[in-house]
């Protein structure tokens, strides 16, 4: 079963560079995104918090702690069963679920299409539409965006997901399978739902932020060490990158962002983050690398070929450390 998981992230790294993932298709993250807000409905009667009240901030943990872990338990036992007995009674056919469900847990094409349709809509000069692709992507107020914010936060994107959309799915998939990687998804999507330091999620996705934060901690810095290593090969800075992020990489409030957007803000010799605004509320942040030239709207192809550069490398790696782990303990892998 393990060799099958290995094989199955190789096929779903191959499917999802070639289909990514188109909107007509029934998407399992999708599911765990109306799972988590259907959940947080039933078990929080009144979202209102009052900060000022300690029994009811503790309440409200307590709350997120519930929401974690009835989505990992639903999202984790669904497709742990369909596996195994796929793979006790039929094994082709679980190889190819397995293999489906890796695909759509990676997003490398996905990430590269949404990014681009911001490039496409600077190259034309309509400020609108790029606005509007960029909400699709990030987090922040993007209304009052000019060109420059547009390009910095598409970059951001992509540097950021490098590790949340891409890395770190395949290092938990070649860990533990299909099934660990929807743990990991289910982890990350109730981060980027209800992971927010804001009145309605300070206390309540308090639980879900720390645990993305733990689950990501490895994975963004083992992205940040490969991206430093392609570098050369793609003909970007690799002596910038790897000053930059050795220099900025806590240049942020989560411990885990600005690793893999300091090393792509330094192989691209560019400026990024700083001040943003979310929710209307302006947010001062440090910046990350040094404007050693502006930004520019084709840096947003160079972040692309910098992540796929990265997904094809760590897929290579794996690929080496599996077929060693099995020559070395003399066995399948």
């Amino acid at each position: 079963m393990i060799l099958h998981s290995m094989v199955a992230l190789l096929f779903g790294f191959v499917l999802d560079l070639i289909f990514g993932d188109p909107h007509w298709l029934p998407h399992p993250i999708r599911f765990i995104g109306k799972l988590i807000s259907k959940t947080e409905k039933v078990i929080r009667k009144d979202p209102k918090l009052n900060n000022n009240n300690k029994r009811n901030a503790n309440l409200e943990i307590i709350k997120g702690v519930i929401l974690v872990v009835i989505v990992l338990f639903i999202s984790t036992l669904i497709p742990f069963f369909i596996l195994y007995f796929l793979y006790k009674y039929i094994p082709w056919l679980g190889l190819l679920i397995e293999s489906i469900m890796c695909y759509q847990i990676l997003a490398t094409k996905c990430l590269k299409v949404e990014s681009m349709r911001v490039y496409q809509s600077l190259k034309k000069g309509d400020l609108e539409e790029a606005r509007y692709y960029v909400s699709m992507i990030v987090g922040r107020d993007t209304k009052i965006l000019d060109e420059t914010g547009i390009t910095k936060a598409a970059v951001e994107t992509v540097a950021e997901n490098t590790s949340d959309g891409v890395i770190a799915p395949m290092i938990y998939m070649a860990l533990g399978g299909a099934t660990l990687g929807f743990f990991y998804k289910a982890v990350n999507t109730m981060d980027s739902m209800v992971g927010y330091k804001n009145e309605k999620y300070l206390y309540f996705g308090r639980f879900a932020a720390k645990l993305d934060d733990v689950m990501n901690y490895l994975p963004a810095r083992i992205s940040a060490f490969i991206m430093i290593l392609v570098c050369p090969v793609i003909g970007l800075d690799i002596k910038s990158a790897a000053r930059i992020y050795k220099r900025d990489r806590r240049n942020h409030a989560s411990p885990n962002s600005a690793q893999t957007e300091a090393v792509c803000a330094g192989a691209l010799n560019i400026e990024l983050a700083g001040d943003a605004y979310y929710f209307g509320v302006l947010h001062k942040k440090p910046t990350i690398g040094d404007a050693i030239r502006p930004i520019e709207t084709n840096d947003i192809k160079r972040a692309n070929i910098l992540l796929y550069a990265t997904a094809f490398a760590t897929m290579l790696i794996i690929l080496v450390i599996k077929i060693l782990i099995g020559f070395v303990c003399q066995k399948p892998i």
